[in-house]
């Protein structure tokens, strides 16, 4: 039994200490819900991206890893894109709001599954870029049944983070700046996100490696 509260313990530490900082993007996301942006796009976005954590950490349990962090860093390029194309993108924001307001008779997968639902997925991916460094001593150390407990405090806690994240946008003051600012805050908290996840992840030294081996770029 004490072995049990151990590791959900130990789960709820690790998921804190690394998702902790989610909650600012969640609310954010959470602050642009339209007609074509959903609450279901955030919330399966956010489990697609956790999971695609989740599975890159799994060879630490099996004592070997599939990419080097400074790779996954160069995911940080994805919330920068995003950001600019918010920018770019804003007056066009109204008018395909009403486009995507459209009857549509798509399957239930294919509801879920769409660009808005990728691009959380992608942004909570790269965010979280740093979490495979926690996860994977984690996962290393755990046995097969503390393992399955981890990962059920993880993907309880992922809902327990997107509600805290859509109950937030829900308080006065905290509503009134997103509403006011949101649209505003977004590209650049994007970018500004995109780019400490290239600097942390050491993926400038990747780049200079690279330009020193082909010097014609």
């Amino acid at each position: 039994m004490s072995g049990l509260v151990t590791t959900i313990a130990s789960g709820i530490v690790a998921f804190s200490a690394t998702n902790i900082d989610d909650i600012v993007i969640l609310t954010l996301f959470f602050s642009q819900v339209n007609a074509a942006f959903r609450r279901w796009h955030i919330i399966v976005g956010q489990y697609l991206g956790f999971t695609a954590l989740v599975i890159a950490s799994l060879p630490g349990f099996f004592g070997g890893f599939i990419l080097p962090r400074p790779w996954i860093g160069l995911l940080g390029l994805v919330p920068i894109a995003i950001g600019i194309k918010c920018l770019l993108n804003r007056e066009d924001d109204t008018q395909q709001v009403e486009e995507d307001t459209q009857p549509s008779q798509n399957s239930l997968l294919a509801k879920f599954l769409n660009i808005q639902t990728y691009s959380v997925a992608v942004v909570t991916f790269a965010n979280g870029s740093d979490n495979i460094s926690i996860y994977v001593p984690l996962f290393a150390s755990s046995t097969w049944e503390s393992l399955v407990v981890i990962l059920g405090v993880f993907f309880t806690l992922v809902g327990v983070l997107c509600f805290v994240a859509y109950k937030l946008t829900h308080q006065r003051a905290i509503a009134e700046i997103m509403i006011s600012h949101g649209n505003n805050l977004v590209p650049f908290v994007l970018m500004g996100l995109g780019a400490l996840i290239v600097v942390e992840s050491g993926t400038l030294t990747l780049i200079s490696l690279v330009n020193d081996e082909l010097p014609f770029l």
